[in-house]
């Protein structure tokens, strides 16, 4: 039976975070703090406006999410999203999860209006590429992401 793709709620959130924790040692993303991702996790479920969701269920489990924000942009002529997190656990990505996942959120995404999805890779995950440009996604060379932290307080 397929997975459940649905939109994360409040009753999700430990869950959630514990399947965060899984992706950041994944990528090898420092400064994990579970307190922090869960309070940021219900302020962004209770605002849609910010973005989506997504989780796959199996039975009780959470077995993957995909988290996309949502900006405003000129050049691509409306509402766009950034891909801010996506994973699934090792023991299920061979069995397509990460595409309906991936579908399920592109198809709501669509119906919202966005127009542009983009995302980051990090350069090393060539299963991660594979896995986007099959489903469409492609880099732009002609653009160099940069960026900076902003301290606050």
């Amino acid at each position: 039976m397929p997975p459940l793709i649905r939109l994360a709620r409040d009753s999700d959130i430990e869950n959630l975070a514990s399947l965060i924790a899984l992706y950041w040692e994944f990528e090898n993303i420092s400064g994990f703090d579970r307190a922090r991702i869960t309070t940021l996790l219900a302020d962004f479920l209770t605002r849609s406006q910010l973005g989506h969701c997504w989780v796959a269920e199996e039975g009780d489990d959470l077995i993957g999410y995909l988290l996309a924000v949502y900006l405003f942009s000129l050049e691509h002529g409306g509402m766009m999203a950034e891909i801010d997190e996506f994973f699934v656990v090792p023991e299920k990505r061979l069995l397509k999860i990460g595409t309906v996942l991936l579908g399920a959120a592109m198809a709501a995404m669509g119906q919202r209006g966005i127009r542009h999805i983009q995302l980051q890779l990090g350069t090393q995950n060539s299963h991660g590429q594979r896995f986007y440009e099959h489903h469409g996604f492609g880099p732009l060379s002609e653009y160099t992401l940069l960026y900076k932290s902003l301290r606050l307080g």
